[in-house]
């Protein structure tokens, strides 16, 4: 049940609404094109077996391990935004 102006699905809406942003989100960042040999960040070498695994890959393990916490760091957002969401 929706209150004040929203209309009855306007929640669910805004639930799909931002699992869709974070799936575009995530899709485009997929790696394309032929795997490196190399990390292109620390230069390391690229095991074969994460190069086949992993089509368009371009960092090492640890690199995109790294990659991925800064990501995640700064990913979340809240579109409702609640003064909670407001605070941190």
């Amino acid at each position: 049940m929706a209150g004040g102006w929203a209309s009855d699905g306007a929640v669910q809406e805004q639930i799909d609404s931002s699992i869709e942003d974070a799936i575009q989100r995530a899709r485009s960042q997929l790696p394309t094109g032929e795997s490196l040999s190399h990390c292109e960040a620390c230069a390391a070498a690229i095991p074969q077996a994460r190069r086949e695994a992993v089509k368009g890959v371009r960092l090492c393990v640890a690199c995109q391990s790294e990659l991925d916490k800064q990501q995640k760091a700064a990913s979340g957002y809240n579109r409702r935004g609640s003064k909670d969401s407001q605070l941190r």
